[in-house]
């Protein structure tokens, strides 16, 4: 299924529910792009969640942040395209080798650097180096929200690819400036599924959204 842009929203659906995941996709679906799932959800569900929020029409991007020797990447991103993920999110920093063997699979983001406090002490200093090699491979990046300056440095050297940015809302990054900044997509999480009201709050985010895109193309 293609990532197309039409509200620049990514969910992140960090829930253990099955219930709730489907219930919050189902009431946001009209205000996001696609909607990301990690550990969490996989771990409590089985892998059949990801075939079942893809038949709820959002491309699903498996966020397994895959970091093992190629062998065992390639599994695991065949295991995620075969359960229905359109992508999946990548480490840059363990090689070209292993980008290089999920992206033969489907379409992948590489991690060039997160967005938590921690990530400034190892991945920062080399995020650069992993945004060139992404550029070989890679539908696209993840770049941190919580950082636009770095953002814009990161779409400097990747040019056309897609950038996707979590951090938003609880990390504290605010909606839109992350567009602003240069990404295509921003990931929101806790500030969707977590709120008395998943479709105001995802329909109040998506206009912000729309904003910021209107703002950086004119």
């Amino acid at each position: 299924m293609r990532l197309q842009r039409e509200h620049g929203l990514i969910l992140a659906l960090d829930v253990t529910s099955r219930t709730k995941a489907l219930s919050v996709v189902e009431s946001v679906v009209d205000y996001i792009d696609a909607v990301k799932v990690g550990y969490p959800l996989v771990l409590s569900c089985g892998l059949e969640i990801i075939s079942e929020l893809s038949d709820l029409g959002k491309p699903v991007i498996a966020d397994f942040k895959v970091a093992d020797i190629p062998y065992t990447s390639r599994l695991i991103c065949e295991q995620a395209k075969q359960a229905g993920a359109s992508f999946a999110i990548v480490h840059g920093f363990v090689g070209e080798d292993v980008v290089k063997a999920c992206a033969e699979v489907l379409d992948i983001f590489v991690v060039a650097e997160m967005s938590h406090p921690g990530a400034k002490e190892f991945i920062q200093p080399v995020a650069e180096r992993i945004a060139e090699l992404a550029r070989s491979y890679a539908f696209g990046i993840v770049a941190p929200a919580t950082r636009p300056e770095r953002i814009a440095r990161l779409r400097s050297i990747v040019g056309e690819l897609v950038i996707i940015s979590p951090g938003v809302k609880a990390q504290g990054a605010r909606p839109g400036d992350a567009i602003r900044a240069g990404a295509d997509f921003e990931i929101v999480g806790r500030g969707i599924y977590a709120s008395a009201e998943p479709r105001r709050s995802a329909a109040e985010i998506a206009a912000e959204l729309k904003a910021a895109m209107k703002e950086h193309e004119g």
